[in-house]
């Protein structure tokens, strides 16, 4: 029989991250500056797949700090919204976060396991844990009031609705032969 879909809270955080003060780091410059020259060679028309746009959705710059392995997550037009969904297997409702802050949707999720077992010629003590957090940029026309996350069989999934201006600026042009 199918379980059904828990609903996952999306929280809306005002605050912003704050920003770097006072620190000096000597190859922080030199370490922008080797990205922009990879960001800026595509030999054969390629680009980066963390500089690329998908759908409007700006995926922000990956730092030192932030690289982790996080699963990979699948985005999607619909008419009427767009949907990001993830295959989080293993983890549970509790053990995910959905975000939206500064037009920045985040979606974290975090593990711990801890096995012990004790028998009388042995003891056994084991400790898994893991984390990952993805960020997307927002296009413009979301109505971040109703963004929905679902979480059913360990598959996430977020709904962003459009609001009715954006649906309302596409237009379809016709093609004329000459």
């Amino acid at each position: 029989m199918a379980e059904p879909a828990t609903k996952l809270p999306v929280k809306e955080d005002k605050a912003s991250a704050p920003a770097r003060t006072g620190e000096w780091a000597p190859f922080d410059s030199l370490r922008r500056e080797i990205d922009r020259l990879f960001d800026d060679f595509h030999p054969f028309g390629w680009s980066l797949p963390s500089s690329r746009s998908l759908l409007g959705f700006q995926t922000p710059r990956e730092t030192r700090e932030s690289w982790q392995i996080a699963p990979a997550m699948d985005v999607a037009e619909k008419d009427d919204e767009y949907e990001i969904s993830a295959e989080l297997p293993g983890l549970d409702e509790k053990e995910v976060e959905v975000k939206v802050a500064n037009r920045t949707l985040t979606i974290k999720g975090e593990k711990k396991e801890e096995k012990e077992e004790r028998q009388k010629d042995y003891y056994l003590s084991e400790r898994r844990f893991g984390s990952f957090q993805r960020s997307f940029q927002l296009p413009e026309g979301i109505d971040a009031g109703r963004i929905e996350a679902n979480f059913a069989k360990g598959v996430l999934t977020v709904k962003l609705p459009k609001t009715t201006e954006a649906k309302q600026a596409e237009r379809k042009i016709s093609v004329q032969a000459k």
